[in-house]
């Protein structure tokens, strides 16, 4: 059975409560929160505090704070011996300031609050200063996902990226296509089947290998006429992802 305490209520953070909760190897000691306000949010049951000095004993501390917040969080923290982890994808691991052992206990997903998840098939990314504190991360994120990376600081900042674009930015383009479908009052769920199928090739298939399109056919009239419908914003957007997959394909442009 692995102790911890969650240090944060935003949405990584109630995830994660919810998971460890459901943990049959974790007991979930304790949560804090700056506020009393947020953590109406959590259960009743489940031990909270406000105050850093009444944080209980437990193996493992999880900061689950904005990335920006974490350093100067951390180094309010006095807990010797103990191992206290964020949970970022773009901060280091030597951005903790605690006198303690440092680790990274990193779910690659997407989150929020109302929105369900099954944390059993989200990848957790760990990282600790030993081996010892290692394997016991490795023990806990087992306990919650059957996915689980040892990945360090510099992989991690590469990873982080990636997923940005292959998640922040494609939905920044479902955005997109959803406003251009509103214009001519088109229902957007048209696309949801081929926006499945799309991200269910990605799982089985390299991505170079099943680019399709008026940009990989190198299709000249089509490029053009989809110019003449967009915003100035949007051509932006359309010639530079156009000429991005050209390039990758050995098109001329």
């Amino acid at each position: 059975m692995t102790s911890v305490i969650i240090l944060g209520t935003g949405n990584v953070a109630t995830h994660l409560i919810s998971a460890f909760s459901k943990a049959k190897n974790v007991e979930l000691k304790q949560v804090y929160g700056r506020k009393r306000s947020s953590l109406k949010q959590i259960d009743e049951n489940i031990n909270s505090t406000t105050n850093l000095n009444d944080l209980e004993d437990a193996e493992v501390y999880i900061i689950a704070i904005s990335d920006d917040a974490i350093s100067a969080f951390s180094s309010q923290l006095q807990l010797k011996n103990k191992l206290v982890v964020h949970t970022s994808g773009s901060v280091p691991l030597q951005s903790l300031q605690n006198i303690g052992n440092k680790g990274v206990f990193y779910p690659l997903q997407t989150f929020s609050k109302k929105h369900k998840v099954n944390f059993s098939e989200i990848p957790i990314c760990i990282e600790a200063g030993n081996k010892n504190d290692l394997y016991l991360l490795e023990k806990l994120a087992s306990s919650i996902s059957n996915k689980v990376y040892p990945i360090d600081s510099e992989q991690r900042k590469y990873l982080h990226v990636s997923a940005v674009f292959t998640n922040n930015f494609v939905n920044h383009l479902y955005k997109i296509g959803n406003d251009i479908c509103n214009q001519k009052k088109i229902p957007f769920k048209i696309l949801h089947p081929l926006i499945l199928e799309s991200a269910k090739k990605i799982t089985t298939n390299n991505p170079v290998k099943i680019q399709t399109g008026p940009a990989y056919r190198n299709d000249q009239k089509t490029i053009l006429n989809h110019l003449k419908l967009l915003s100035d914003d949007e051509k932006k957007i359309y010639k530079l992802l156009t000429k991005s997959i050209q390039n990758t394909h050995g098109k001329k442009l």
